[in-house]
């Protein structure tokens, strides 16, 4: 083993030693009174009703991939938007072809019926 790898090893040593300590510590210390309420699902300050696996329907999650496309649309349009005087033609072109795809797809998505809320 490298000499050099040593003082990484020590250090995962004595961090995992850390962590297992202060969970074994915790399980040790801490003040156990369970009781039926405490004890009781929670969810939202109501007393749970039904079983907790309900299916959703699947354009819950489709909506939500949509929102974080275009939300990292986004996040690429704003760096892009303050340099935009000093990146030149080149990079203008670049975010034209970067906007049309994101449009192919929300065409596409809008096609399907992808954001119709029944």
């Amino acid at each position: 083993m490298p000499s050099q790898y040593l003082p990484v090893l020590i250090f995962l040593m004595i961090a995992t030693a850390f962590g297992l300590g202060a969970l074994l510590l915790g399980e040790l210390f801490r003040i156990r009174r369970p009781y039926a309420e405490k004890l009781m699902p929670y969810e939202s300050g109501n007393i749970p009703v039904g079983d907790a696996h309900v299916r959703f329907s699947v354009k819950f999650y489709i909506i939500a991939m949509l929102f974080v496309v275009f939300d990292v649309e986004a996040v690429f349009l704003y760096p892009w938007a303050l340099v935009f005087d000093s990146i030149g033609m080149y990079a203008f072109i670049e975010m034209i072809i970067f906007i049309a795809i994101l449009l192919i797809g929300y065409v596409y998505a809008w096609r399907k019926e992808a954001f119709v809320w029944d």
